[in-house]
C-alpha cells in the first residue's frame, strides 16, 4: 500500500540542510528531487534569491561542498546542483533514496519540512528505521495511507501550509474576477514573502487537479 510521510527535521541532521542553513542571501529553498549517481545522491534545489552570487560563493566556500553548478534562473528562482566532497554525502537523503521514496515536497524554514511518497508501507518502515539506526532525529507529522479513492469524491494530500494557503485565497477571493485581494496581502496575512505563497498556492493547485483528475480517470 502506498503511503506519504511528512517530517520535519533540523538542518543539522542532515548534510545538506547543515551546509545551507550557513549560506547567505537566500530567501527560500526548495528541495527539487534527488539523483543517485554512483557512490552519491546529488540534490538539485531551488533557491529563491535577490543575490545568487553571494549564494554560490557562502556555499562554494564549505568544505563539504565539491562543486555547485546553477542551471538557469526563472522568475528569481534559479535551478542548482550540488556535488559533495566528502563520503558518505548525505545520510538522510540516501535513506530515501534506498528506501525507493518519491520526494514531493522539501523545504527549509525554522525546520526542513519533508513530503515523501513510499511504494509500498514496509519502505516507509525501512525508512524510519534507517534513521532510527543513523541517529537521525526526525519528527513525523503525519502519515497518509493511499488507498482507493472513497465515492464522495477525491481525497486532496495538501500540506498543512498548502491547504491554509489555498482556504485564504478562495475565502478572501483571491480567485474571483476581478481579484479582491492581492498576493501580498495574503502574505502579508500569513507572515511570509509574497513569493513564498505564490509558490504554496502554485503547488496546492497542481496538487488538487492532479487528485482529480486521476479520480476522473478511476471512475
Amino acid at each position: 500500500m502506498v503511503a506519504i510521510l511528512e517530517f520535519t527535521v533540523n538542518a543539522e541532521e542532515f548534510l545538506l540542510g547543515g551546509t545551507l542553513e550557513q549560506a547567505s542571501g537566500v530567501e527560500l529553498i526548495e528541495l527539487e528531487r534527488v539523483i543517485p549517481l554512483g557512490d552519491q545522491s546529488i540534490p538539485f534545489l531551488w533557491v529563491i534569491a535577490d543575490d545568487f552570487e553571494t549564494f554560490e560563493r557562502s556555499v562554494r566556500s564549505q568544505s563539504a561542498v565539491a562543486s555547485i553548478d546553477q542551471f538557469g534562473v526563472i522568475d528569481r528562482h534559479g535551478l542548482y546542483r550540488i556535488e559533495w566532497a566528502i563520503d558518505p554525502p548525505n545520510q538522510l537523503i540516501d535513506g530515501l533514496v534506498e528506501a525507493n521514496a518519491t520526494l514531493l515536497e522539501a523545504h527549509h524554514g525554522e525546520r526542513w519540512l519533508f513530503r515523501i511518497r513510499f511504494p509500498a508501507h514496509e519502505l516507509l518502515t525501512q525508512f524510519y528505521t534507517y534513521c532510527t539506526d543513523h541517529g537521525i532525529q526526525i519528527h513525523v507529522e503525519r502519515v497518509v495511507p493511499l488507498t482507493q479513492r472513497p465515492r464522495r469524491g477525491p481525497v486532496f494530500d495538501l500540506s498543512p501550509e498548502q491547504r491554509e494557503a489555498l482556504v485564504l485565497a478562495i475565502d478572501r477571493g483571491y480567485f474571483e474576477t476581478p481579484r479582491e485581494v492581492t498576493l501580498d496581502d495574503l502574505a502579508a496575512d500569513l507572515e511570509i514573502s509574497q513569493q513564498a505563497l505564490s509558490d504554496r498556492i502554485r503547488r496546492g493547485v497542481q496538487q488538487v487537479l492532479v487528485d482529480s483528475l486521476s479520480a476522473l480517470e478511476d471512475e
